[in-house]
């Protein structure tokens, strides 16, 4: 190597330090103003994150209240069919009370049942 190569790569390389000297300089990383920009870039970032997850809960619940609005109304049309059917047993015995009570009739024996058949 010669002395003007040798001379020019550390003159290279000086001019690459100060360049780099120069743009930490220029950028002036820890300065109060670039901590501000740190902290708003920060606080942007949370408050992106915050509106994803609030997003992602209010549809998650909103979901969820679909299910039970379902769920309320399969129980309401079996509440119904309970209701029909409590009606359709106490029926039989409100029946069954007049028969007594007004036509003073009588549950059978069972020895005076007669079955009677049915031919066609």
């Amino acid at each position: 190597m010669s002395p003007h190569t040798a001379r020019a790569t550390g003159y290279q390389t000086a001019r690459v330090r100060r360049g780099q000297q120069s743009v930490l300089a220029w950028a002036d990383l820890f300065s109060a103003r670039m901590t501000f920009v740190f902290v708003l870039l920060a606080v942007l970032l949370v408050s992106g994150v915050s509106v994803i997850y609030t997003t992602f809960k209010s549809r998650y619940l909103l979901n969820e209240l679909q299910q039970l609005k379902n769920q309320r109304n399969d129980l309401q049309v079996q509440w119904g069919q309970l209701l029909i059917e409590q009606s359709t047993f106490s029926l039989e015995g409100r029946i069954e009370r007049k028969a007594m009570d007004e036509l003073q009739m009588e549950v059978p024996d069972f020895s005076e049942i007669v079955m009677v058949r049915y031919e066609r």
